[in-house]
């Protein structure tokens, strides 16, 4: 009686712990239920042209027997291929207007929606975006269903989110899974704070919506990082409020302008924030300020680390452009920076960002040689070309680097150093002084250019 009585008490105790763990589990059904209609599946048809080879085999002598061989080789001429791809977007007003990628309709000479009902459209393209992967399509009719949209900034991670889309042509398959973070950098990616979750994504999914629990859009799927082209437990989505602030600017001016600020940035490492005497690594380091950019008319310089733009904070480097991409063009923010180990405030007045501000960078050989065996460097001057290309005034280029400090801290052979511990160079005898007057065992930060451009590394000067 007494061992029937236990199990029973455990049984209930196990109920009492299970039934939590059961009700927080989320319920998609009725959400999918409400929001499938809005998501529209995509199908773009595109012409390619192959040039031909511009070869003809008509040699003279040639005998006959010959001549069919090398007919198939002769010149062929240009001609077309039709190509097909297929991609997700939703409805964002009731008289037609979808949301989707700009990489599923680029190059598109055609583009089929298709709705919930089978019913098709041809969607007529309102405007793009290239640097957020943004495209804003019509089709024609009115009294549409479409998206509510949520606020991503209200997410928080380990939220769960819900994807429906086209993975592979199955048409509106739903996915779910959780925010995993907030505010991501991709490569080549400066200008959107990706939202990254474990949501299965898949090609065909991009351009879909990612909904919240409430039913509200808080995202556009948009890519996934993956070795083998399928879904590997990383996906990532476009906030969907840049992606509505570029639908607003798109349908008023058929363009999406940018903030710009005019400067290279770059981490802040704990080397680093070593070398420039901060309690943490934390910031967005400038490594080179662009002539005639806001940021040179502000007063910024190399070596200041921002660590609040108009009023918002910058804890990494990758956070900082999509802040500045939002900021109104033309007005005047306050910029929290860190100089020489003390805080400073700069007002700058944003500028738009160009459309191709690229920094091109060349090198060339040099003369005046010295080699510097405290570091393990072998430098000399830069000639007048080396300055002009580098659009710089100063400084000495790198001929071999052999083992030492300078190796550990990543130096290489090439590279130009402006500045050491905070001190532009002048030329190698300049270099000669300051390396001698380094303080053996600490820390120091050298602004070094390379092709990608400039960027800081911290060294450890040796005994």
């Amino acid at each position: 009686m007494k061992f029937k009585m236990i199990k029973q008490w455990t049984l209930f105790l196990c109920c009492l712990i299970v039934q939590p763990v059961y009700a927080a589990l989320p319920e998609f059904t009725q959400l999918v239920k409400e929001q499938n209609g809005i998501v529209v599946n995509i199908s773009t048809k595109q012409k390619h042209k192959i040039e031909g080879n511009g070869k003809r085999f008509n040699i003279p002598g040639m005998p006959e027997e010959f001549k069919d061989f090398f007919k198939k080789f002769e010149d062929v001429p240009d001609h077309d291929y039709s190509a097909q791809s297929l991609g997700s977007g939703f409805l964002i007003s009731a008289d037609g207007y979808i949301l989707t990628n700009f990489h599923v309709i680029k190059d598109a000479v055609e583009i089929i929606v298709r709705l919930t009902d089978r019913t098709e459209k041809i969607a007529t393209v309102i405007g793009f975006d290239k640097k957020s992967d943004v495209a804003l399509l019509k089709i024609p009719g009115e009294k549409y269903p479409f998206a509510k949209i949520g606020k991503p900034s209200e997410l928080e991670v380990g939220e769960w989110v819900l994807a429906i889309g086209s993975p592979f042509g199955f048409d509106y398959s739903v996915t779910a899974g959780i925010v995993s973070a907030k505010g991501r950098s991709l490569p080549k990616e400066n200008y959107v704070p990706f939202i990254q979750t474990d949501v299965a994504i898949n090609p065909g999914n991009s351009g879909g919506p990612l909904f919240n629990l409430k039913g509200e859009v808080v995202g556009v799927n948009s890519q996934i990082y993956s070795r083998t082209g399928g879904f590997m437990g990383l996906s990532f989505s476009i906030p969907i409020d840049m992606a509505m602030d570029a639908v607003h600017q798109l349908k008023d001016k058929g363009r999406v302008s940018r903030g710009w600020l005019g400067v290279v940035i770059q981490d802040v490492t704990r080397e680093l924030a070593e070398s420039f005497s901060m309690s943490r690594a934390h910031g967005a380091l400038v490594s080179r300020v662009l002539a005639g950019g806001p940021a040179e008319k502000a007063g910024f310089e190399v070596g200041d680390i921002i660590v609040e733009f108009n009023q918002k904070p910058v804890e990494r480097s990758a956070m900082l452009p999509p802040i500045v991409g939002v900021t109104k063009v033309f007005s005047v923010v306050k910029v929290e920076i860190i100089r020489r180990g003390k805080p400073v405030t700069l007002s700058v007045r944003i500028d738009e960002l160009p459309s191709d501000d690229n920094i091109k960078l060349s090198r060339t050989d040099s003369t005046k040689v010295l080699q510097h065996g405290r570091l393990g460097l072998v430098v000399s001057d830069l000639t007048k070309k080396q300055k002009s290309d580098l659009s710089v005034s100063s400084g000495v280029i790198i001929n071999d680097v052999q083992e030492g400090a300078a190796k550990l801290a990543g130096i290489t052979k090439g590279d130009v150093i402006l500045m050491v511990d905070g001190k532009n160079l002048k030329d190698v005898a300049h270099f000669k002084v300051l390396v001698k007057s380094l303080k053996a065992g600490r820390s120091v930060a050298v602004l070094v250019h390379r092709k990608r451009g400039p960027s800081f590394v911290a060294l450890k000067v040796p005994e």
